[in-house]
C-alpha cells in the first residue's frame, strides 16, 4: 500500500498531467492564430500547367510571409466544379479559385469575348489582350464578391473524336460533340455542323468510350492528361480557341488581409503567371508527341482558313452580348 505522503504526490502528478493535456491544445491553436491558411481549388490535375503555376504561387507566398500564409491547394475539383467554386468566392467559403472564362463568363458576359473562336491570332496577341482588356473587365466581377488576379493558360483547343478524319468544316457535321454549358462553344459547334452536347467534363471519359458522345474539343494539356486519346482515334489541329484559366480571388478574403499580405500575392501571382505560361507552351509539342506515339490516335494538321469562315456565325450571333466596340479593340492590339 502507498504511504499517504506518496498517495498525495501520485494525485497531484495525474492531476498535473490532466492540466497539462487540457491546456496543450490551446497552446498549439494559440500558434496557429498567426498562420492565416487560405483554399484554392480547381478541376485539372496537380500537373497541369496552370495548376503548377498556382502551386509555384503558394510556394512563392509561403516563403515571402515566412510561413505565415498558406494556400492549400484543392485539385481534379475536390471542392466542386467550376460553377461551384465561383459561387464560394462570392460567399467567402472558398478563398482563390482557377476557372475558364467561358464559366466565368456567366458572371461577367464580356470576359465571354475571349473565347470566340480565332478572337487571338497568337499567343503573345492573347497575353497582351488579357493582361490589359481582360484584367480591365475583371473589375466589374468585384462587386459581386470576385477579384481577378491573372489569367493563366488552359491551352489552344482543338477537335478530337472517334468517327472520322476531320479535313474541313463540312466533316464535323452532325457528330456529337461535348461542349461546356456556355453559349460561344455551343454556338461554335452549331456553326460547324455538329451537334453541341453540354456535358460535366468528369463524364468525358466514359461518354467517348460508351459512344453516348462522338468526341470533344479541348487543349493538348487535357487530351493527353485526361487520356482523351485512349478512346477517341483523330486529334485535329483546328486551333479554334485560345482558353484562359481565371486565377480568382473572394473579395471577403482580399478585404480582410493586411496590405502587406496584399502586395505579397500580387507579386507572387505576376511570378506564377510567367511560369505556368512558359511551362504550357513548352509541354504542348510534348503531349502532341506522345498522344502520337501512343499508336491509338493520329495527330492531323489542317487548313485553318475554312474553319475561321465557318466559325465567324459565333461573333455574329454574340455580337450583342459582348459588344462591337471591346471585339474591334481586341482585334487592334498588335
Amino acid at each position: 500500500m502507498l504511504r499517504k505522503g506518496a498517495f498525495s504526490l501520485v494525485i497531484l502528478l495525474i492531476l498535473g498531467f490532466m492540466v497539462s493535456a487540457a491546456v496543450l491544445p490551446n497552446v498549439a491553436m494559440a500558434k496557429d492564430e498567426d498562420v492565416i491558411v487560405l483554399k484554392l481549388g480547381h478541376v485539372a490535375v496537380p500537373d497541369n500547367p496552370y495548376a503548377l503555376g498556382a502551386a509555384k504561387m503558394a510556394e512563392l507566398v509561403k516563403e515571402r510571409t515566412e510561413g505565415k500564409v498558406i494556400i492549400k491547394l484543392f485539385p481534379n475539383a475536390q471542392l466542386g466544379k467550376q460553377e461551384k467554386l465561383i459561387e464560394g468566392l462570392a460567399l467567402g467559403t472558398i478563398d482563390f479559385a482557377l476557372t475558364t472564362t467561358a464559366v466565368l463568363g456567366q458572371f461577367e458576359p464580356k470576359l465571354l469575348v475571349f473565347g470566340f473562336p480565332y478572337m487571338m491570332r497568337d499567343r503573345a496577341h492573347a497575353y497582351k489582350a488579357l493582361d490589359s482588356i481582360g484584367m480591365e473587365i475583371g473589375k466589374n466581377l468585384e462587386p459581386k464578391g470576385i477579384k481577378v488576379l491573372g489569367f493563366y493558360e488552359n491551352g489552344v483547343r482543338h477537335m478530337v473524336n472517334n468517327k472520322r478524319k476531320i479535313e474541313k468544316p463540312e466533316d464535323m457535321e452532325g457528330l456529337k460533340m461535348r461542349v461546356m454549358g456556355t453559349p460561344v462553344y455551343i454556338e461554335l459547334m452549331k456553326s460547324l455542323g455538329a451537334d453541341p452536347t453540354p456535358m460535366a467534363f468528369g463524364e468525358v471519359y466514359t461518354a467517348c468510350q460508351q459512344g453516348t458522345i462522338d468526341g470533344l474539343e479541348c487543349p493538348a494539356v487535357h487530351i493527353y492528361q485526361k487520356k482523351f486519346y485512349e478512346v477517341n482515334k483523330y486529334v485535329t489541329k483546328t486551333a479554334h480557341t485560345y482558353e484562359s484559366e481565371v486565377l480568382t480571388m473572394s473579395m471577403k478574403t482580399w478585404k480582410k488581409l493586411p496590405a502587406d499580405i496584399q502586395e505579397i500575392l500580387v507579386q507572387a501571382n505576376k511570378e506564377a503567371l510567367d511560369y505556368a505560361r512558359d511551362l504550357a507552351v513548352e509541354q504542348e509539342a510534348g503531349f502532341f508527341k506522345m498522344i502520337t506515339e501512343s499508336g491509338v490516335c493520329e495527330v492531323d494538321e489542317v487548313d485553318l482558313a475554312p474553319f475561321k469562315e465557318k466559325s465567324k456565325a459565333v461573333w455574329v450571333k454574340l455580337e450583342s452580348t459582348v459588344g462591337r466596340e471591346l471585339i474591334d479593340q481586341i482585334q487592334a492590339i498588335n
